[in-house]
């Protein structure tokens, strides 16, 4: 069956190792899901695929097996997972509108875990409906705490959850259980003096520890939801690296404006020869410095007062 590959691609098919077959990609913003939407998947896996799904390193699935011409009643079949997820879509029963942009990956949150500090799901979500569908390459990952199980640090944009410790000092009964913990499982920055416990704010990773470790609730969360944001981290051939710091203390709605204003640097500076979009952020701010993408990624963005953005950034790594 003759078939435009490029098309296949942004219909989220991938080209595989054997002619005339094809594997469908299945977005799951936030890698949460109600449980029957997987009969969905299995059906369309055994009716035309080869019965097997592959669970992404994305938190997507993909099923192969598919032929070409099969391509269409598949799209029909995702139809209802596509709208059960509430993924953008350009036109009812045609599948996915785009593949470029990579499914937003986030680990369990709050909504589960007890570190977390934000429903990594819901943001993820929201994130989705913000950026997709779009043909350029953008990887973008949350985790819920500075325990970082997600990986943020190897995408382009990672979102860490953090919170401001809130501390009432009339509850607290100086027993030490957050100086402690801060002490082993955090960066060690409160101390006691005077009986009362200090906290070093500048050093502050806004991790929680001290919340969950007071036993007579001196120490909550913060009402606001706050966040580390990283930035260029990468896999590949070509000097993979880690994602660096690029704002502490940044709120959600200036996260999405920065990714979408990351979009429009990418458009107008990407390498013309990259095929379908997929030159990695990193190697754009590689070739502009990255001075000219934070005025790109900043403009019109209001930051909380208390937002810190790290200047200039360098990234360290494996160079070929």
């Amino acid at each position: 069956m003759d078939l435009n590959t490029k098309q296949l691609r942004k219909n989220a098919f991938r080209v595989t190792k054997e002619r005339g077959i094809t594997a469908s990609r299945i977005r799951v913003p936030g890698g949460h899901m109600e449980a029957k939407y997987l009969s969905m998947v299995q059906n369309i896996a055994e009716t035309y695929g080869n019965g097997t799904v592959h669970i992404t390193g994305r938190q997507g699935f993909e099923i192969p097996g598919i032929r070409y011409e099969d391509m269409p009643q598949v799209n029909v079949m995702l139809q209802p997972i596509i709208e059960g997820l509430d993924i953008n879509q350009e036109k009812c029963g045609e599948g996915y509108s785009a593949a470029g942009t990579r499914n937003v990956t986030a680990c369990v949150g709050n909504r589960v875990c007890p570190y977390g500090c934000y429903d990594t799901t819901g943001f993820a979500q929201r994130i989705e409906k913000a950026i997709f569908p779009h043909d350029l390459h953008f990887k973008i990952a949350l985790t819920g705490c500075p325990n970082d199980c997600a990986k943020v640090r190897m995408h382009d944009f990672g979102i860490m959850g953090m919170t401001e410790p809130q501390y009432d000092k009339d509850r607290c009964v100086n027993c030490g259980a957050c100086v402690k913990k801060c002490t082993k499982k955090s960066v060690g920055v409160l101390s006691t003096v005077n009986y009362k416990v200090e906290r070093y704010a500048d050093k502050c990773i806004g991790c929680g520890e001290c919340v969950l470790a007071c036993p007579t609730g001196a120490w909550t969360r913060s009402e606001q939801k706050l966040y580390r944001l990283t930035i260029m981290g990468r896999t590949g051939k070509k000097n993979p690296r880690l994602g660096e710091d690029f704002i502490k203390w940044v709120d959600e709605d200036s996260i999405i404006k920065i990714i979408l204003n990351t979009y429009d640097y990418v458009a107008h500076y990407i390498d013309p020869e990259a095929p379908l979009g997929k030159e990695h952020i990193g190697y754009i701010v590689d070739r502009t410095g990255f001075e000219e993408f934070k005025k790109w990624a900043l403009k019109d963005v209001q930051l909380p007062k208390m937002a810190e953005v790290y200047t200039p950034v360098y990234w360290k790594g494996i160079k070929y």
